[in-house]
């Protein structure tokens, strides 16, 4: 899939996937769509994506990896001159 959303989550490492369908089963907004058993499902509608990682905790064996957009990731770092006086 193309476009704007392409490395959005989730993704699925095909060689640790064992195509058992519980990702798909547990997403409640139906990212993956409809899955052919015993195939690795396919992230068809990545922008409809919550981000709670129900699919990654039930995976049984680690294959899936969320990858967040840049608006849900928090970057931070400590500034020069801006650390904490003394009786602060």
């Amino acid at each position: 899939m193309k476009g704007s959303y392409e490395a959005m989550p989730p993704v699925i490492n095909p060689k640790k996937c064992v195509a058992c369908g519980k990702c798909a089963l547990i997403c409640c907004m139906d990212v993956f769509g409809p899955t052919e058993p015993k195939t690795v499902p396919l992230v068809r509608y990545p922008e409809e994506c919550w981000h709670c990682r129900a699919c990654v905790m039930d995976c049984p064996t680690g294959a899936i990896e969320m990858r967040y957009p840049l608006t849900h990731t928090l970057l931070f770092r400590d500034a020069p001159g801006t650390l904490k006086k003394e009786g602060m």
